[in-house]
């Protein structure tokens, strides 16, 4: 079978590999569309302190079940699944208390196993214990399934800072995080919702997908004005910083409303993750500022859901199907901007 396997930073490769056998509590999946995201991007560029190469990376994953090792009830060859990414180990206080998405002891698919850009993979026991293989619902495609995992995220860090009925609510960055965040707040009932972008075309290009009731481009207005004006002074409900930008934080304190909501969703570069907090706009506006990093097992199965029941689509999101032959090709196209969301198919090829 063929695989992509990351050995260094730039050096991604696609070669042969055995097929894998699951072992006890394991089962093999034929592998459909594994779609990827930046930190794919980041991955091959700068590599990841959690990889040990040389490794199959990819953790957007979406499949069949082909074989199932000893041990291994409630799944059959045949059956449609979808892969969470970030695997808590279900044991810990804070898995305890359910916040499973900040599990100290977290693993990943792509990072500490054999991921999603490969023919054939194995979803290893510590994913089953978790519960965390969701059988894909009719009606909903491979690839479709494989944008569950970053909806999934998108979920966890709309749950968090309270997006709900009425918010109006601004998405700083039109990247695929951006545009799930935009139809997410749609389906939980937002008044309004600004998308924002530096990028002109990359703007055009989601905007025309989301329909945002407002698109903001970054590089040409004054964003903080603009979200100020459209609001009539009083500024968003919530701000959700789907960049990685320090300027995007510091931006969202300045446009959000009295008693708003800030979601830190996009991380900074670890070589220059401090901003400048008006502390003040805080304490006198009375402001919250969450965090959101990944999601849990349930949320996991919270979005197959969304997108099973068409409150939150993302089949139109998906721009380019490419073969596990062109995955290169793909963290060129991430990379470029010039997609919202790329997904490979490795058991296709290269027309």
């Amino acid at each position: 079978m063929k695989v992509a396997r990351f050995y260094a930073p730039g050096d991604l490769r696609v070669e042969d590999a055995d097929e894998p056998k699951p072992g006890p509590d394991e089962i093999k999946i034929r592998v459909h569309n594994t779609s990827t995201c930046g930190t794919d991007l980041k991955i091959f560029r700068h590599g990841h302190h959690h990889i040990d190469p040389p490794r199959v990376i990819g953790h957007e994953i979406a499949g069949e079940v082909v074989e199932t090792g000893a041990g291994v009830s409630g799944w059959s060859a045949g059956d449609r699944v979808q892969v969470i990414a970030a695997i808590p180990c279900g044991e810990c206080k804070q898995c305890r208390k359910g916040l499973q998405q900040v599990c100290p002891n977290q693993l990943s698919m792509g990072y500490h196993f054999d991921g999603g850009f490969a023919e054939y993979m194995i979803v290893p026991k510590q994913v089953l214990k978790v519960d965390g293989v969701n059988r894909i619902p009719d009606g909903v495609s491979y690839a479709e399934a494989s944008v569950a995992e970053p909806l999934a995220c998108v979920l966890n860090g709309q749950n968090f800072a309270q997006v709900g009925e009425g918010d109006v609510v601004v998405v700083v960055g039109a990247g695929p995080i951006g545009c799930l965040h935009v139809r997410l707040a749609r389906a939980k009932g937002a008044a309004a919702v600004y998308l924002v972008e530096l990028n002109r075309n990359r703007l055009d290009l989601a905007a025309e997908l989301v329909k945002p009731d407002a698109a903001i481009c970054g590089s040409e207005v004054d964003v903080v004005e603009k979200v100020l004006e459209l609001t009539g002074g009083d500024g968003a409900d919530v701000v959700i910083t789907a960049a990685a930008a320090g300027k995007a934080q510091e931006d969202a304190l300045k446009m959000t409303a009295r008693r708003g909501r800030i979601s830190f969703f996009g991380g900074l570069p670890k070589d220059n993750p401090i901003i400048a907090c008006d502390s003040n706009l805080v304490h006198y506006r009375e402001l919250t500022i969450y965090g959101a990093n990944g999601s849990s097992p349930d949320h996991n199965r919270q979005a197959i859901e969304l997108i099973s029941s068409g409150k939150v689509p993302v089949d139109d999101l998906i721009t380019h199907h490419l073969p596990l032959s062109d995955v290169l090709k793909a963290i060129d196209i991430v990379s470029s901007g010039e997609a919202i969301k790329v997904t490979i198919e490795p058991g296709t090829v290269s027309a």
